[in-house]
């Protein structure tokens, strides 16, 4: 449960607020970030912003009624984030990923669960869907590896045939992951982590020395921390990215 000290807060007035009037708005959307983590896992964040979720076609419905209730509003980023402010809060619009590895579709809302917040009713991202946006969060100012964990610990009724089919192109990164989850909970994988999909991750890995190697020198780095692989790009000549014509 939520703090019986923070269920009256400023900041869940806020919440509710704004919820309330997207739903107002007859926008489509769902909720993630501090919300749904505790949802899935019981871990509570005190924090200042919503993250809500939605098409891309939908953030501009949500501006135009929050900017015609009073609030400020903001297009940050056109590929991604849109935002809503009332005074110190704010709500995050996300429709893409900064990193351009996901956009938001029917297909979210198709696996959201039903859940409830500050007395509003709302959907909530899928705990798959949520890892797929964490895992790629691994940067030096902040780092969602300890959420991912978290999430598969108490969910344990994992959709993982949908995470691998998010995750299908860059399968590495749920491999990694399950090795530190194999890492951090050595009593508990076995029950949790199908093994299946371990096989299936390790026989791709094993797979990969038996590729040719890449025409181009690729440094994915930057998919998972924009600043740390900055070196390998602007010095050591890799390509972040490769478009080739054929």
């Amino acid at each position: 449960m939520i703090p019986a000290e923070q269920q009256n807060s400023e900041a869940h007035r806020f919440y509710r607020e704004a919820l309330l009037l997207l739903h107002e708005s007859g926008a489509k959307f769902m909720l993630g970030g501090a919300f749904a983590l505790f949802h899935y896992t019981g871990i509570y964040r005190d924090t200042k912003d919503l993250d809500v979720f939605c098409e891309p076609g939908e953030y501009p419905r949500i501006l135009k009624y929050f900017a015609a209730k009073g609030f400020r509003t903001e297009l940050t980023d056109t590929r991604w984030l849109a935002k809503v402010f009332k005074g110190e809060y704010y709500i995050d619009i996300i429709f893409a990923a900064v990193n351009n590895i996901f956009r938001v579709d029917e297909s979210w809302y198709a696996h959201a669960h039903d859940a409830e917040f500050v007395g509003v009713k709302i959907r909530v991202l899928a705990p798959e869907d949520l890892v797929w946006c964490k895992i790629y969060v691994q940067n030096r100012e902040r780092f969602d590896g300890a959420d991912v964990n978290h999430i598969i610990l108490r969910q344990r009724q994992f959709d993982w045939k949908w995470l691998l089919f998010r995750l299908e192109h860059h399968w590495h990164l749920l491999l990694a992951q399950l090795l530190v989850f194999q890492f951090v909970y050595p009593a508990d994988y076995r029950e949790i982590i199908p093994r299946w999909l371990f096989d299936e991750l390790m026989h791709r890995a094993y797979e990969q020395y038996e590729l040719p190697p890449s025409v181009e020198a690729v440094c994915r780095g930057p998919l998972i921390d924009q600043t740390q692989y900055e070196t390998d790009v602007k010095e050591w000549n890799y390509k972040s990215y490769t478009i080739k014509t054929v």
